[in-house]
């Protein structure tokens, strides 16, 4: 968007006056539905997140009315059982996660004074998988097909598909399209975390929601994948029936608890500590002093972070684990309460040392901090074996869960939106409305989940759609449905609030006298972000300088214009936060839609076993993503550099570790290389269990042999070589010995992912028979399929540099693939001596 350089409030309102004009038009309507900015993105990804999140507190409140009396029939026990399962499923995935995202998406580039994150295209893409994904999975229940199994799916009755219908499939498929987009996320958020932060912030300058953020975002790289590699296994099972969790074959059903659980423990701190987060904003402003012990805050959220990974277990106490594991996760699960007190009390040391403000938003943070507690002290009961024995299954788990995901999510981001509204709307809501909201949404929580931690105790299994009047639950039953309708009611007055009409003026800016950047947005409705990207050198530049908001609206700072009329922003140092790059960002586009329906359209169509139309959706969204990179990023700029103001000029373009599609490639392949380690863990976890595998040598039992998976290898790790060859003959200049050693790496990396299943297919491994064949077939299926990724990446560089476009002094493409390839190397490297070797050496 084109801002004029001129300090004039006239000429500057005149071109807002344009800018209006064309995006009311209705050329402005398409491009507003396309556009990719952050803002405007994360604002209906907001929106659809709270459509969600209001759908399955209606489906509560149905199993609620069913649960009120004893032998109710309302409704049956299969329709209750779609209910407990979309409800606990949408929450999680629809809801809570999607919710994080998109708020970050919001507030991020603001915060950051910005002018968007760096990956806008891929934020749209993310909105819309999302949305698709959602629509078909919520969607289900109105046609009976919504899964069952509850929002964990343990096999092995959901595996079978007489018994758990296409309910599954629905549940496996869709939400594995909706991970995809939350892994998208997380990639833009790192990104923009780590690259888009204005000249001078440091990563101990940073806002401490930043610092959440960027916690959050790794923690669902190592979270979600293992839960991806586990659906494959899944699948694999219900679709060609192979046997992972088939104990008759070899398998083991505990292997999808572990890498659920693997991802389920750690997305209870992923919905958790982005909502305190909010707090870390909250707090200091209407204690109107700068946070205390901001490095406690900052340590304390990476230790959540770190050990929320290591106690995963404590939710298969009853499952028959040894001793020594009971006690080291027990311990684990005990331990994570120190971080998150920590958090807890700096926050209330900052209010204890400051002039309180007391507001709406600061009486939604005291309330969930009161309810939140109440959920970890259980939390710290339940982590303790042997109350876990008896308590496990029970609604003492279900009052539990929800006081800390209530105290931990939901009524944190409630005070969030009252706080930020201002910011977003340019209009306050009601502090009448919301403190009515907050009494009844605190009462309601508390009366509905409170006599749960007695029925639990006195033997209220959960999952269970009726119970007899007998077991003498029947008033805490009642009084639970009566707390879960109040807080619905609370709801209620939430959603009045936010479509009642207002006439009033809009606030002025900055309304809560808060010190952070975010506040730096103008209230007249401006298409563009920041007037100027500031130096920051606090951690709290609004009230550190009296003149720090007229300099940026004055453009005494960095990007003070945007002559040749493109969306910029600027790249800076991970560490210290130097200017070196401007990056140019991409406008308004159709394509991240269109990719995110073929892509929905391959998960949706093989869950209906159209397995054709599947794989022609698949080359649709092959062909989309090609023609998004060839069209959209890594275009060569019509100049080599810009004067950004302050005397300084710097690139449109920079390739290799400095540049924002390098990290991504990275962040991308730390990801993958996780969900590839889970399936690895899937082999040794069968070894541990077994005590003879691979099992003895029979037909279609025998392993790869060593010469294939060795000279996969081999040949795997040749490409390798001259992916990184070709790269460091670009760099000097010599293109037709890089063109052709790229063209030789190709050829190697072919012979190489052929030669992986040639191994399994040679010695006619049948994987319908045993776990053993099965779990060999995948990991040398995982290695090939990346080998095919990665030669569509380097046939995709040569086509640039026939083109052009890949030249010595712009040659990102190929340092990107560079990184991709190293990965791809290290899955190769330790894959194929498993399969090859390990069996001759367990003999």
């Amino acid at each position: 968007m084109s801002v004029d350089p001129q300090d004039d409030p006239a000429v500057r309102r005149a071109q807002a006056d344009r800018l209006s004009a064309v995006w009311a038009s209705p050329k402005g309507l398409f491009l507003r539905w396309t556009d990719t900015n952050n803002n405007r993105v994360g604002a209906w990804y907001v929106i659809t997140a709270f459509a969600f999140f209001l759908f399955a507190g209606a489906l509560a409140l149905l199993m609620r009315a069913q649960l009120a009396m004893p032998d109710n029939d309302l409704v049956g026990p299969s329709t209750f059982n779609q209910l407990f399962t979309l409800h606990g499923s949408m929450m999680m995935f629809l809801f809570a996660v999607p919710m994080f995202e998109a708020t970050a998406m919001l507030l991020l580039p603001q915060l950051l004074a910005a002018r968007d994150l760096p990956f806008p295209r891929l934020s749209a893409f993310g909105y819309w998988s999302f949305l698709i994904g959602g629509v078909f999975v919520a969607g289900s229940i109105f046609f009976g097909a919504a899964p069952d199994g509850g929002w964990f799916m343990y096999p092995p009755l959901t595996t079978e598909p007489e018994q758990s219908g296409i309910g599954a499939d629905i549940w496996m498929l869709g939400l594995s399209f909706i991970e995809v987009s939350s892994i998208a996320a997380a990639v833009e958020l790192i990104v923009g975390v780590l690259k888009c932060r204005p000249p001078g912030m440091r990563l101990n300058l940073m806002p401490l929601y930043a610092w959440y953020i960027l916690v959050v975002a790794v923690m669902i790289l190592f979270a979600f994948p293992p839960l991806i590699a586990g659906d494959i296994l899944f699948e694999l099972e219900r679709l060609l029936d192979w046997p992972f969790f088939d104990a008759a074959r070899g398998g083991d059903p505990l292997l999808w608890q572990h890498l659920f659980w693997i991802f389920g423990h750690p997305e209870v701190y992923i919905v958790f500590l982005p909502s305190i987060a909010i707090f870390a904003m909250v707090v200091p402003t209407f204690a109107q002093r700068h946070m205390l012990g901001y490095a406690w805050i900052v340590l304390a959220a990476v230790g959540t972070g770190f050990l929320s990974f290591g106690l995963w277990v404590h939710h298969m106490f009853t499952t028959g684990l040894p001793g020594i594991s009971l006690a080291f996760f027990s311990a684990a699960s005990e331990a994570v309460a120190i971080p998150t007190a920590v958090q807890i009390f700096v926050f209330i040391a900052t209010l204890w040392a400051g002039r309180v403000v007391w507001s709406t938003p600061l009486l939604y943070a005291a309330g969930s901090l009161a309810i939140f507690t109440l959920g970890g002290l259980t939390g710290v009961m339940v982590a303790i074996a042997p109350f876990d024995w008896q308590a496990h299954d029970s609604y003492f788990v279900v009052a539990h869960l929800h006081y800390v995901l209530i105290g931990g999510t939901v009524l944190p981001l409630i005070g969030g939106l009252y706080y930020y509204w201002p910011l977003l709307t340019r209009r306050k809501l009601s502090d009448r409305l919301g403190k009515i909201a907050f009494w009844l949404m605190f009462a309601g929580a508390n009366i509905a989940f409170f006599p749960m931690h007695f029925s639990g105790l006195l033997g209220m299994p959960r999952r269970v759609y009726s119970y007899p009047e007998a077991l003498g639950v029947g008033g805490l039953n009642l009084a639970s449905t009566i707390g879960a309708y109040l807080f619905a009611a609370g709801m209620a007055v939430i959603v009045l609030d936010l479509v009642w009409p207002r006439s009033h003026p809009p606030v002025v800016r900055n309304l809560w006298n808060a010190g952070t950047l975010e506040w730096l947005a103008e209230t007249d409705d401006t298409n563009w972000g920041v007037r100027s990207v500031p130096i920051v050198l606090s951690r709290y530049p609004l009230w550190d300088d009296p003149d720090f908001l007229r300099k940026v609206d004055e453009g005494r700072f960095y990007l003070p214009d945007a002559e040749e009329g493109k969306r910029e922003t600027l790249v800076t140092s991970v560490i210290d936060a130097v200017p070196i790059q401007v990056l140019r960002l991409a406008g308004p586009s159709i394509i991240p839609l269109a990719t995110a329906v073929a892509l929905g359209g391959v998960f949706i169509l093989t869950t209906f076993h159209l397995y054709l139309a599947a794989t022609i959706s698949g080359i649709v969204t092959l062909a989309l993503i090609l023609f998004w990179l060839w069209t959209g990023t890594g275009l060569q700029p019509e100049k080599p550099e810009k004067h950004v103001g302050l005397g300084l000029s710097l690139p449109l373009y920079i390739s290799g570790s400095r540049s924002a599609g390098w990290w991504a490639m990275f962040i991308t392949m730390m990801g993958d290389a996780t969900a590839w380690a889970s399936l690895v863990f899937g082999y040794f976890f069968y070894w541990t269990i077994h005590p003879v595998f691979p099992p003895a040598a029979a037909p279609g039992l025998a392993g790869p042999g060593v010469f294939w998976p060795m000279a996969a290898m081999a040949l795997i790790l040749a490409g390798w070589i001259g992916t990184i060859a070709a790269r460091e003959l670009y760099a000097r200049g010599v293109v037709l010995a890089a063109r052709l050693t790229l063209v030789a790496a190709t050829l190697l990396s072919l012979a190489g992912g052929l030669a992986s299943l040639a191994g399994p297919w040679l010695h006619g491994l049948d994987p319908a028979r045993h776990v053993y064949p099965a779990i060999v077939w995948v990991l040398a299926s995982w290695v090939s399929a990346h080998v095919a990724a990665g030669i569509i990446m380097q046939l995709y560089c040569l086509a640039g540099s026939f083109a052009g476009r890949l030249t010595p002094q712009y040659d990102g493409d190929l340092r990107n693939i560079t990184v991709y390839q190293h990965f791809l190397a290290l899955s190769a490297a330790i894959t194929f001596p498993v399969i090859g070797l390990f069996p001759e050496v367990a003999r």
